[in-house]
């Protein structure tokens, strides 16, 4: 991850005296939380206000998701927005044309943990660009780690929302995904079919039961061709039985 300094040599709209103001410096808002807390729905929400409020508005997301459209930003409950669909963000100010970004206000980023170039184009978009960035993503994995450069960006913003989901379980505030198949890459994209959100203790429970029915799998299987990813496969799912019919 670059640093993102300001130049502290002043150019010529800085200066003391000058006629030409110099550009007025932008704001980063981050929406963060589990998978199914609505991040998507308060980014678009917020998204439209800018937009009629008369700001010109672009939405980005990554083209690695195309779980429901390729060329839109679209909720769980089926709520559209147009968008740029980017491998990575650098490039998004090329896509669009100078002019077009120079015009632009506010840029929208959903699924933000997926563009490695996060902290270095919301720095200079909000510092240098004078652009508002309003970003929503998941702040930790399915293993509760750091999930891409999210957090990297929580000391760059002037707001940061944490939203919760419902547990699947028991209804109480949901802080964690659970992953309900066994996989070991970190990026698994998919939606109620892979994920559940969950509580603390629920979140927990599951893994208790991952591995403990890894290790009676592996254990009762140590003389057939079982491989470690199918007692694996094999635990992820009866934890998630386990947890969804509690």
């Amino acid at each position: 991850m670059a640093s993102c300094k300001s130049s502290i040599a002043l150019n010529s709209t800085d200066r003391v005296g000058s006629s030409h103001p110099p550009r007025v410096s932008g704001e980063i808002h981050v929406i963060i939380g589990p998978m199914f807390a609505g991040k998507t729905t308060s980014l678009l929400r917020r998204i439209r206000s800018e937009r009629n409020n008369g700001r010109n508005v672009a939405m980005i997301k990554s083209s690695k998701d195309t779980r429901y459209a390729i060329d839109s930003v679209v909720t769980h409950d089926g709520v559209k927005f147009p968008c740029w669909a980017l491998l990575d963000l650098t490039s998004f100010r090329h896509n669009v044309g100078e002019d077009a970004y120079e015009k632009l206000d506010v840029i929208g980023i959903d699924e933000a943990q997926f563009f490695e170039d996060l902290y270095d184009f919301c720095c200079k978009a909000a510092d240098n660009d004078g652009k508002t960035v309003i970003l929503s993503g998941l702040d930790g994995d399915y293993l509760r780690r750091s999930f891409g450069s999210v957090l990297d960006i929580i000391p760059l913003a002037d707001t940061v929302t944490r939203l919760t989901a419902r547990c699947e379980v028991c209804g109480k505030n949901a802080f964690f995904t659970f992953r309900k198949r066994a996989a070991t890459q970190t990026e698994l994209i998919g939606g109620a079919d892979l994920y559940m959100p969950v509580c603390r203790q629920h979140y927990v429970n599951g893994q208790t039961v991952v591995e403990t029915s890894r290790i009676v799998l592996e254990s009762t299987n140590v003389h057939h061709q079982t491989t470690q990813l199918s007692c694996l496969e094999a635990a992820t799912a009866a934890a998630a039985a386990v947890l969804q019919s509690q």
